[in-house]
């Protein structure tokens, strides 16, 4: 009997230790964060380009879904891809053909994002495609879907990302201790095309 009791207290030992197998390390630091540069534009954006002492050449305009905008005298300009003061530069330079001194004084503002999407997907309450006027983190995305479900296991949520090379990466994500304070350097921005999966 002892025997026995000593075999199942050594499989109760090995199971917990397996439970507490620790996560492969990540480099959550190598991650960009879009809110320390100039946010960049995207399909669907809105821009206003006021072009000043020229009420016909200031217009609303919104990115097209090959990226472009259409301006009055300038024509074309690329837009998605780029900061608004990219586009800003572009315009001046184009419209300094025909304006000389007013063009310098073209701004060109954001009106509307609308390009910034990411689905957040699994057992949360809410699954769905997702749209915010700013960038948001991993706790702020799992918020607007209603939080992780009754069947959900928080723990091995990731974050599908694009590398930049056409494939796919997952970011492991321990929800549970981004919430405790434990890591916070796993609460990622979200970025535009970012899935964030709950199991």
């Amino acid at each position: 009997m002892r025997k026995l009791f000593g075999f199942v207290v050594v499989l109760l030992g090995l199971s917990a230790a397996g439970c507490n197998t620790p996560r492969p390390f990540y480099d959550y630091a190598s991650e960009p964060d879009p809110r320390k540069q100039e946010f960049i534009l995207g399909a669907s954006d809105v821009l206003k380009v006021n072009v000043w002492h020229n009420p016909e050449l200031t217009v609303d305009v919104t990115i097209r879904p090959d990226g472009t905008i259409s301006l009055p005298l300038v024509g074309d300009v690329r837009a998605a891809g780029r900061t608004a003061a990219d586009v800003r530069a572009e315009i001046v330079k184009r419209l300094g053909t025909y304006l000389k001194d007013d063009a310098v004084n073209t701004t060109v503002s954001i009106t509307a994002i609308n390009s910034y999407r990411f689905l957040v997907n699994g057992n949360v309450e809410r699954m769905g495609v997702y749209t915010s006027n700013r960038y948001v983190t991993v706790i702020e995305a799992i918020a607007l879907a209603g939080g992780p479900n009754r069947f959900a296991d928080p723990d091995d949520t990731v974050i599908i990302r694009d590398d930049g090379s056409g494939k796919k990466k997952r970011i492991p994500i321990d929800y549970p201790s981004i919430l405790k304070g434990k890591h916070p350097e796993q609460d990622l921005t979200i970025l535009a095309g970012d899935t964030v999966y709950i199991p």
